[in-house]
């Protein structure tokens, strides 16, 4: 791990130990992109059974990924709590919910209500999504004074082929450069982008709430590797999380579709989970009780 001094947002206290480490309260929760092919369901059971602290559901074609009540119903049957909802922003999502963005968003916003979510994660819109993008900024802050549930935009990046970069985003890629209230960091994203990710986390400052972790290593795909396995600063962002006392989501999204088997695949997201774990902690500084 790195030794580093500040970074990313947060306002929970962290705790100390007699070891003098101190470990945050963020929750270490499991995207339900992190199984597919495999069904929402699986993605229950596996956090469950592997020790992660909640779900974050990715909204897509699944069926039961749609359904709060089937989520509700997850959810109690196997102890794991919906922390957070991934509003359908994919492009194989656009008829999910339905094909006007804002209504996505307004369903979003309730499933995240009705099952105790405290996030909707959303990408900016795609620059074909003129009347959208328009008015996405503004259209964001309107929904979130609405709720007590935190809008988080993702940080994306530029579509690459050949070394040709198309901006296939609005208003910007780089979120950094709106003014929006909370952000969601994504390490594959940063990866992809070619960009600084600590230096991303420090221009999002506190209203950083809600982190993707995985990895990458920088080429035109987004790879959302186990983390540890490309060039991130994989350690090194948690670290710094952990030295702000951050208070948010640290979300495993990584791609497990090559997976040869079951098995191969939930050795994945147990390596992911216990990187998290042991990289999500910080040094007590000097004189700290």
């Amino acid at each position: 791990m790195t030794d580093a001094e500040s970074g990313a947002g947060g306002d929970a206290e962290p705790r100390g130990d007699a070891r003098g480490v101190r470990v945050p309260d963020a929750r270490v929760t499991l995207s339900t992109a992190s199984v597919y092919p495999e069904p929402t369901a699986t993605a229950f059971e596996t956090a469950a059974r592997l020790g992660y602290d909640g779900v974050e559901v990715m909204v897509w074609t699944d069926p039961v990924s749609q359904d709060i009540e089937a989520l509700r119903r997850l959810s109690d049957h196997h102890g794991v709590p919906v922390l957070a909802i991934h509003a359908p922003c994919l492009l194989i999502t656009q008829r999910v919910w339905s094909r006007d963005p804002w209504e996505k968003l307004r369903r979003a916003r309730s499933a995240a209500e009705r099952l105790g979510a405290e996030t909707v994660v959303v990408h900016p819109p795609f620059r074909w999504q003129r009347n959208y993008a328009r008015d996405f900024v503004r259209g964001i802050w309107r929904m979130a004074d609405e709720t007590a549930v935190q809008f988080a935009v993702e940080n994306m990046y530029p579509w690459r082929y050949r070394e040709k970069e198309m901006l296939a985003y609005a208003p910007d890629w780089d979120v950094t450069n709106e003014d929006y209230r909370h952000h969601t960091l994504d390490l594959s994203h940063t990866a992809t982008a070619r960009n600084d990710a600590l230096e991303m986390a420090d221009r999002m400052g506190d209203r950083l709430c809600h982190v993707h972790l995985a990895d990458g290593s920088g080429s035109g795909k987004d790879e959302h590797l186990v983390p540890g396995r490309g060039n991130q600063p994989c350690a090194g962002m948690l670290e710094r999380l952990a030295a702000r006392g951050f208070g948010g989501q640290v979300v495993v999204e990584i791609n497990t579709r090559r997976a040869m088997s079951a098995a191969e695949r939930e050795s994945d997201l147990a390596e992911s989970l216990a990187f998290t774990r042991l990289n999500l902690a910080a040094p007590v500084p000097r004189g700290a009780s």
